[in-house]
């Protein structure tokens, strides 16, 4: 390993020890060992052309726990020529940030380049967003942010503009497997110094409750392997049960107030207004585990029942609002299957937005024509002094001529329900 390399693997505490967890002295020391991220990193991709040709600019790497980010930081912080700083939002101020920015402007007028790291960028908060963006406009440091959260969320326009923008996906589970594989035969950084065999059916358990995040599974397998006796053979076996005990609850990934809150909920409906089923009790599975609040996916299949489903059937509204009910009466975990119910209910049955489409056309005219005034047949007649205003005079009352009678309604003739 070059000194460089040294170098930077202390500056990210990479240079590890076994005191370290597996999942941190596993990480990636170069492309060729990072798993997954083809979209971006395959041969002859944008950014893993930028890295061998150390020719990075500003970018935000954004995706969920265990895909990389940081790993893919300390990949470019080896390999570049620039000077790398590293700094953490949740713990950096502006102090720190005005340090960094100082020593990079010094080392520009010297014709060097500075990368400024900056992990969980999503924990600045705008001031200190702002004071990174003229240096970075100026080329004074080349921003290399990481988060967890949608970056079109947390982070200012302003920035974004500015940077290229990479979203990293939830590994896939041969990645995942290939990483626990390497760490139980890497003698230097993983488990191979010691005698640890595991079962197949073990791993691609480990690998499913992950749920493609590499630190989990690496975790889980360490944990595996330092609370399992030593068989007669010296060697330490990890069966399924160990793996099970090791790695129990399967923790989606799902911030309420974020994006796989919001991407959720809109395949979710989705789902339901393309009559898919099956598509759409996963997504409620999938919310229900995660600890979404019932009431709120309740009400947004009565909504559902309405604008995607409406006369269509109109039952669908009626078995809608009483899952809803059931929610509040029953209570989770029961409330569950109301909830399924009504889902597959709306989504077999026939669709029709001819009432949604009635009352946004109706709202359009409300808010950009004339109000139109209420015919004087139609207004109230019940108070002294109606009569005389005329108000009531002239309406046909539809039960004396068998149901329906042709009269004005409004005074300007209007076609918003289309069935």
């Amino acid at each position: 390993m070059s000194d460089r390399l040294n170098f930077y693997m202390d500056l990210f505490g990479g240079n590890t020890s076994r005191s370290e967890p597996l999942a941190y002295r596993m990480s990636p020391l170069k492309l060729e060992e990072y798993a997954g991220q083809k979209h971006i990193l395959g041969e002859d991709k944008l950014l893993r052309r930028a890295i061998e040709a150390d020719r990075i600019t500003s970018l935000i790497l954004y995706g969920p726990p265990g895909t990389g980010k940081t790993a893919l930081a300390r990949i470019i912080a080896a390999r570049t020529e620039a000077h790398f700083e590293w700094l953490n939002a949740a713990t950096a101020g502006l102090d720190d940030l005005r340090k960094v920015i100082l020593s990079a402007r010094s080392r520009k007028s010297r014709g060097a380049r500075t990368i400024l790291f900056l992990d969980e960028i999503h924990r600045f908060n705008k001031l200190q967003q702002d004071a990174l963006l003229p240096d970075v406009e100026e080329g004074n440091v080349i921003l290399i942010a990481a988060t967890v959260e949608n970056p079109f969320f947390y982070v200012n326009s302003a920035l974004l503009s500015r940077s290229q923008v990479f979203e990293l996906k939830p590994l896939a589970e041969g990645d995942i497997i290939t990483i626990l594989r390497n760490a139980l035969h890497d003698d230097k950084r993983g488990l191979g110094n010691i005698k640890v065999s595991a079962d197949e059916d073990a791993l691609s358990h480990i690998t499913r409750m992950s749920d493609g995040d590499a630190r989990k599974a690496l975790s889980a397998l360490e944990i595996a392997a330092l609370t399992t006796s030593e068989g007669k053979n010296g060697t330490i076996h990890i069966t399924l049960q160990v793996a099970e005990e090791s790695i129990q609850r399967k923790a989606v990934v799902y911030d309420k107030n974020g994006d796989q809150h919001y991407d959720t909920i809109s395949a979710f409906i989705k789902s339901m207004r393309g009559s898919d089923p099956d598509a759409a009790v996963y997504y409620l599975a999938k919310m229900l585990y995660a600890g979404e609040d019932p009431r709120f996916i309740a009400r947004r299949i009565v909504i559902c029942a309405s604008e995607d489903v409406g006369e269509a059937d109109s039952m669908a509204l009626v078995i809608a609002v009483s899952a809803l009910k059931a929610v509040e009466f029953v209570g989770m975990p029961e409330a569950r299957i109301p909830l399924a119910q009504a889902v597959i209910y709306i989504a077999k049955a026939p669709k029709s937005n001819a009432c949604y489409r009635a009352i946004e056309a109706a709202l359009e005219d409300i808010k950009n024509e004339q109000t139109m005034e209420v015919p004087d047949h139609l207004k109230g007649t019940g108070y002294s002094g109606a009569e005389k205003l005329g108000h009531g005079k002239g309406y046909k009352y539809p039960h004396d001529y068998g149901g329906y009678v042709e009269q004005e309604y409004l005074p300007k003739k209007k076609k918003y329900y289309n069935p």
